[in-house]
């Protein structure tokens, strides 16, 4: 059995996150994004998946509770920021329709 190292397990872990990443930058559809809640469902069980692999190898000793906390604090920043461009994005166009 291959041994795990660190470094193995955070290259892992944040190819996880950027899959993720990827995942929500796809959607860039703003309707979608604002008024599906299927995304929103799919996203929080893709984050909490990654939180469990997070959990599970900072239990296992093979990262180090600081860096999981910032794989996962790193991909939140980046849905909140996704989510407060599409929202800007949906005032300015209602803006325009009125």
């Amino acid at each position: 059995m291959e041994t795990v190292t660190p470094e193995t397990a955070n290259s892992l872990l944040l190819n996880e996150a950027n899959r993720i990443r990827l995942l929500i930058k796809n959607q860039k559809n703003s309707q979608c994004i604002s008024q599906c809640k299927a995304f929103e469902e799919v996203v929080d069980t893709q984050m909490y998946g990654l939180s469990r692999q997070v959990a599970f190898a900072i239990q296992l000793g093979i990262i180090q509770p600081e860096v999981g906390h910032q794989i996962l604090s790193s991909l939140e920043r980046d849905l909140n920021h996704l989510y407060t461009e599409v929202y800007e994005d949906q005032k300015i166009t209602e803006g325009k329709e009125v």
